[in-house]
């Protein structure tokens, strides 16, 4: 096993591990919180795969959750600095958008262990993975809908080619939650396995890929993330139509409503005309 590269230093909410074969496992931690996404693990994820594209020592990466899950989504309280924020709402939208495009443009594969609940930010990251394998059992959902905003972090990108335009637009419309299994019975993810075999059947995948050719591998990635990049002016339209719904009445009542455990009433919020 090797130090952890010197770019790793300046990250809190993520933690890196040598898994040997130039594998390095990435932990979302946020501990208490289910690793829900808060400022600054949001603000890690918008460059680490930036930083990880630039070092030739890496040669898989490997995403997975502390504490028996993934990531609970956003942080409540800082959704709650947000809503209504002009200047906050524009730093998240760059680095939502970083995110994305960052794990489109990073040629070294990455692999996304799903070994618990997966919401919001943290399911972008997990479903935007060249490969996924989550828990057959564990539930996931997009989610932006019960907040009050439209689907904008990742899934306009790259839902409709995982699962089809039907089964999107049923998830992302009505932010129901899908199961590991139903997931990959639908093409969401790669592998759906039981909860014990998540990592270990991810890290045999990321082992084979990095001792698989190199640039074979990047290339094929490269050439097959073309898909992906030809959807990102959707992509930027759904992050911008999220990003105005922030500023909003119902993103301050599906916020208030989340916080209270309460059914939100958006009905009564609507001045549309």
């Amino acid at each position: 096993m090797t130090a952890a590269p010197r770019w790793t230093d300046r990250y809190e909410r993520l933690r890196f591990t040598d898994d040997g074969d130039g594998v390095w496992i990435i932990t979302l931690s946020n501990p208490g919180r289910m690793n829900a996404t808060d400022a600054t693990m949001h603000a890690e994820l918008a460059t680490v795969f930036a930083d990880i594209a630039r070092d030739d020592s890496v040669r898989c990466v490997l995403v997975t959750g502390d504490d028996g899950a993934f990531s609970a989504g956003g942080d409540l309280d800082w959704i709650g600095t947000q809503v209504g924020d002009h200047a906050q709402t524009m730093r998240v939208m760059r680095e939502a958008g970083d995110i994305v495009r960052t794990m489109i443009d990073c040629d070294t594969p990455i692999v996304s262990a799903i070994n618990g609940v997966a919401v919001g930010a943290g399911l972008a990251v997990a479903l935007m993975a060249d490969i996924s394998v989550i828990d057959r059992d564990t539930r996931l959902t997009d989610g932006h809908i019960r907040l009050g905003v439209t689907a904008g972090d990742h899934a306009v990108a790259i839902w409709p080619l995982l699962c089809g335009m039907a089964k999107a637009k049923y998830y992302l419309m009505t932010a129901d939650f899908l199961d590991g299994a139903e997931a990959e019975r639908i093409g969401l993810v790669s592998r759906a396995v039981a909860a014990d075999k998540v990592l270990p059947t991810a890290l045999d995948i990321a082992h084979r890929l990095a001792r698989g050719p190199r640039h074979a591998t990047q290339f094929t990635k490269r050439a097959l993330n073309h898909w992906l990049r030809q959807s990102l002016p959707a992509f930027e339209a759904s992050l911008a139509y999220e990003m105005l719904d922030f500023l909003g009445a119902d993103a301050a009542e599906g916020h208030a409503a989340l916080v209270e455990k309460r059914r939100p009433d958006f009905g009564r919020m609507h001045n549309d005309g």
